[in-house]
Formats: C-alpha cells, sequence, structure tokens
C-alpha cells in the first residue's frame, strides 16, 4: 500500500485499492485465537490472528479475567482440558465465544524452549489451529456432578482398602492373619474379639477403631451405590446400556458421567481406543509392532468395564461358554486376563452402536 502526499496540504491521501487494502489489512491483524493457560488465581492469555501473528500477551488476574474476554469479538478461545477448564469454557461460551479443550499431552510439542505462563498460552493457541487436533467437548454441570459421584465412591474405595491392609499389617505383627480383601475382615474382628486373645489392651482398642472406620465408609459406600441405582434407573439412555451382557448400574452411569458423545467417534473401535483398550503400537518401517494394553484413555470407565469381563469369564468358566463361541475359543487359548480385556473391548464397540443407533442390545446367538 502506497501514500501519496496531497500537494500543498501535506496530508496523506490514498485511492479506492488502498482503501479496500486498509481494511484488508485490519482484518487480518484482528484476534482470532486466544490462548489461555489456566491457573488459581493468575491468566496469561495469548491473542493470534488468523494467521498465527502474536497480537498481544496479557497477563490477568482471576476478577479480570471473564472482564477481558467480554471485551473481545467473538473469536476461538482454546485452553487446555485441565482443573476448572470446563467452568472457564461454559463461562467462556455465555459470552459468544468459540471454546476449544486440548488434552495437555497435545499441547506439551508446541511449547518452545523454557516452559513458562506465555509460552504455555502461545503453544495451546498454535495447538488449537492445527486441523488434525483433536479437542475435549466441554461438559454441563449436570455431567461434571455425575463424575463427582464415581471420584468420592473411588475415593472411600480405596481408604476402606488402606485401612483395611493397615490392620492386616498390625495384628500380623502378633500371629494374626487373614487372606487379603474385605471378606476376611470378620475373620479378623473375631480374633480380636475372642475371649481368648491375649493382645495388649492398646493394640485392642485400636483395631475396634480401625473396625468402626471400616464400617463407617463402608455405609457411605452403599449409600453412594444406591443413589447410583436409582438414577440409573430414571435415564432411558442408562437403561439402554444394562441390557448389554457385563453393564450394570454403577458401568452404565460411569459411560453416562464420562463419555463425551459417542457420536464424535466415527467407528466403535475409535470409542474403545478412546478408553484405552488397545495395544500400544511401536510400528516401524512397514512392520507391526504391538505392545501391552495402553491404558491411554478414561481409566473410570475402562476399570468397571474389565471387572464386568472378568465377571462374565468367571461364570463361564463356572457353567460353561456357549459351545463354539468367541468366548469359548479365546479361553482354550489365552490368559484369563487378556480375554477379560479382549472382551471389555468388544464391550465398548457395542456401547457404540447401540448408543449412536439408539437400539438395545441384541444377543447375536439368539438372533441366530
Amino acid at each position: 500500500m502506497v501514500w501519496m502526499p496531497h500537494p500543498g496540504t501535506g496530508i496523506k491521501l490514498c485511492h479506492s485499492g488502498d482503501v479496500e487494502s486498509t481494511k484488508l489489512e485490519a482484518t487480518m491483524n484482528e484476534v482470532t485465537m486466544i490462548g489461555v493457560d489456566l491457573a488459581k488465581s493468575v491468566f496469561q492469555a495469548h491473542g493470534a490472528t488468523a494467521v498465527g501473528e502474536p497480537v498481544f500477551r496479557k497477563k490477568l488476574s482471576r476478577g479480570q479475567f471473564l472482564k477481558f474476554l467480554s471485551e473481545q469479538q467473538p473469536c476461538v478461545v482454546a485452553m487446555e482440558a485441565c482443573a476448572s477448564s470446563h467452568y472457564w469454557g461454559r463461562e467462556i461460551l455465555k459470552l459468544g465465544h468459540d471454546v476449544r479443550l486440548i488434552p495437555p499431552i497435545y499441547v506439551k510439542p508446541f511449547v518452545k524452549r523454557q516452559k513458562n505462563d506465555a509460552n504455555d498460552a502461545e503453544a495451546i493457541a498454535e495447538a488449537a489451529v492445527r486441523p488434525t487436533m483433536r479437542f475435549v467437548p466441554v461438559k454441563s454441570a449436570e455431567q461434571q456432578s455425575r463424575s463427582m459421584i464415581f471420584k468420592t465412591r473411588d475415593l472411600f474405595v480405596r481408604q476402606r482398602n488402606s485401612i483395611i491392609n493397615a490392620l492386616r499389617g498390625h495384628l500380623m505383627e502378633y500371629g494374626i492373619i487373614a487372606p487379603p480383601g474385605r471378606n476376611f475382615v470378620k475373620k479378623l474382628a473375631e480374633q480380636i474379639e475372642s475371649p481368648d486373645c491375649d493382645l495388649p489392651s492398646i493394640v485392642i482398642e485400636l483395631s475396634r477403631v480401625h473396625l468402626d472406620q471400616l464400617n463407617v465408609l463402608t455405609d457411605k459406600v452403599v449409600t453412594i451405590e444406591r443413589r447410583l441405582k436409582e438414577e440409573s434407573k430414571s435415564d432411558p439412555e442408562t437403561i439402554r446400556l444394562q441390557t448389554a451382557p457385563g453393564i450394570g448400574p454403577v458401568s452404565a452411569m460411569a459411560i453416562k458421567a464420562f463419555s463425551p458423545p459417542l457420536e464424535g467417534f466415527k467407528r466403535g473401535r475409535d470409542f474403545a481406543a478412546w478408553l484405552g483398550l488397545v495395544p500400544v503400537q511401536k510400528s516401524t518401517g512397514g512392520r507391526q509392532v504391538l505392545g501391552r494394553t495402553s491404558k491411554m484413555g478414561q481409566r473410570d470407565i475402562r476399570r468397571l468395564l474389565i471387572i464386568g469381563a472378568m465377571t462374565r469369564i468367571r461364570w463361564a468358566i463356572k457353567n460353561g461358554p456357549p459351545k463354539g463361541s468367541w468366548l469359548e475359543q479365546m479361553l482354550e487359548r489365552k490368559p484369563r486376563m487378556l480375554v477379560a480385556i479382549a472382551l471389555a473391548n468388544k464391550t465398548a464397540r457395542i456401547i457404540w452402536a447401540m448408543m449412536t443407533k439408539h437400539e438395545d442390545y441384541r444377543d447375536p446367538i439368539a438372533v441366530a
């Protein structure tokens, strides 16, 4: 663009073509992408144009963050899918922006040299414009509340197991042993309360404290599980999920709480891969090399599907699998745990088909 001064005035004039160029340049300088590095109190924002040119780098306090975004033209706001990201995503969506959440592992390759808030925000903005980038859907408050139920239950179960292991370890020093597991705690309690028990009084007193705490945690776990079962009976999708073998009320509610819309997966295999139920690939030079299960996906759903698969396998071993079935052939030549993972993979693909086609489970043996 060339500016020509008007003779004798010193005022610069421009032709109509120059005006169009000026508008185009202004458009190119508009912020179309804002990368945000989230934190508790201080946020770092990186604004960029459509071609990736930096426009601003700002450090914002928690109170300034939403106010600053409300003053910006509607654009793409990208963040890492980390703690509080879904809350901020919902709030930013209300301002008219397009929110994109990126898994942190996909942002790491775009960080240049030193890691700091400014570089992280810039890396997020660059990662978000990649055409093959994968994003995390923003969860609703209701969906997050369901996931909190599972996280709370998981916490109480881990605390209960920790207390059981501690009690077993303490009593082992006095010659009282029991197999691991919650089902054998009653055996420990009977030996502690036995009239012939020669344990020191302080050991008996503290063991009772452990047992009381176990009862409290067990009651809380039972209450949460009862709540899950009640909610699973009121939702049509969780009712449909429970028609599949190996899917109970807890598993159905976990799928509803943690998984994104299954329509976003192109096929059932993609959903199984998202759960981490596929082997790790280390292929090179056209040679396919597969390793152990990746475990890269959603841990809660994956664990519940494997537990459900193990239950089906135990039942099949006890009662005999259907003759000529896939399960019978796998149990004859593969280890039990490997069969459980493969069966969980099949269950994940069945879940995808049921939810995307809005159909109940159809037993292939019964149909045949």
